[in-house]
């Protein structure tokens, strides 16, 4: 192919803005760019992952660079130095050694002196494990302040749904009266006997915003992309259900990072959980939630006064049962249509 890119990768995480203005994204270019021009690689393009941690290779410029070295449209990678590629000296090093020279591509870390043309490359190895040493320090680091932090009672996570922060204290909790009616009706429904699935069932009946639909309303992340912004589901009712924020309690160190080199969050079990109550305005009482908590399916058994199982309906073809639940106190009743056809159905789809 005539005219391959001269590939110019740029990287930047959080951590590494502490460094200052050494290692912006626009030095960098400059650097990467002057060096190109110097050097006569020709054709020279910029990928460049604003944000992203070096031990991390699943970054979108960085997997569309990849992309183009697996096409055959690149020539030469470049970075500034060894850690813009990687801080994982494994992984840093299998592109470095084995990637690229498959797909016949040099890489150059201008201010490291690597040039995989060229055979002075020994110290290329003690290089990158320094730069996997420095993530892990600076990983340490990170937790003993996120530790400290969590210890003191501030609050480790953003707000929850039916909370906003304070605009004059960022560590505070305020109740947001768009949503925190929405929390109350959600206590309300399961202590007048509906569950988990009945009561996303009403919500969504009248057209309410999930917590996703809300959060994207106001511009923010609003977690998973492929979630159903206009259908509740019964696992968000449960979580809403069982998190201890709404009494006014702040809950800290729920997760843990199992690695430095990978983000995804593990559940700590409750024992580990560290609680400090009272620390910002309630939506629901402590004994409306502690009621809450004690309606386990076993305890809404006891809340039934009858279950009537009418006659099956096969006149139309297929069998159709109504089974009626009613709930002491009046509290409830619920209805439901076993349709033999609609089961079906599900089995030949499933």
């Amino acid at each position: 192919m005539v005219n391959k890119i001269t590939a110019l990768y740029c990287r930047l995480s959080q951590d590494d803005m502490l460094a200052g203005e050494s290692n912006s994204i626009t030095n960098q270019k400059a650097i990467l760019l002057k060096y190109a021009q110097d050097n006569g690689f020709s054709n020279p393009q910029f990928y460049v992952d604003d944000g992203f941690s070096g031990t991390n290779f699943n970054r979108p410029d960085f997997i569309r660079m990849m992309n183009d070295v697996e096409s055959g449209k690149v020539e030469t990678v470049i970075t500034k130095d060894l850690s813009r590629l990687g801080r994982d000296y494994l992984k840093t090093g299998e592109y470095i050694e084995i990637i690229f020279p498959d797909y016949d591509v040099r890489y150059i870390a201008i201010n490291d002196n690597v040039d995989t043309f060229k055979s002075e490359n020994e110290l290329m190895a003690f290089k990158n494990i320094f730069n996997d040493w420095f993530a892990r320090d600076t990983s340490k680091k990170i937790k003993a302040v996120f530790k400290a932090k969590g210890m003191s009672g501030k609050h480790l996570s953003s707000p929850i749904y039916g909370y906003m922060r304070s605009e004059t204290d960022k560590n505070l909790w305020i109740i947001d009266e768009e949503t925190a009616p929405v929390v109350r009706k959600i206590f309300k429904l399961c202590i007048d006997g509906y569950g988990p699935t009945q009561i996303a069932r009403i919500l969504t009946e009248e057209g309410i915003p999930t917590p996703t639909a809300y959060a994207k309303s106001k511009g923010k992340n609003a977690g998973h992309p492929n979630a159903k912004l206009h259908r509740w589901g019964e696992q968000t009712i449960d979580n809403i259900l069982e998190k201890p924020e709404y009494a006014g309690h702040t809950v800290n160190f729920r997760t843990h990072i199992k690695s430095y080199k990978s983000k995804k969050r593990i559940d700590n079990p409750k024992e580990e959980w560290v609680i400090f109550e009272n620390t910002h305005e309630p939506i629901i009482s402590q004994h409306d939630f502690d009621l809450v908590q004690e309606l386990t399916p076993e305890i809404m058994h006891e809340f039934i006064e009858k279950i009537v199982v009418h006659a099956p309906d096969k006149s139309s073809g297929h069998r159709k049962q109504k089974i009626e639940i009613y709930f002491r106190f009046n509290v409830a009743t619920a209805t439901v249509i076993a349709d033999s056809w609609e089961y079906d159905k599900k089995k030949k789809a499933a």
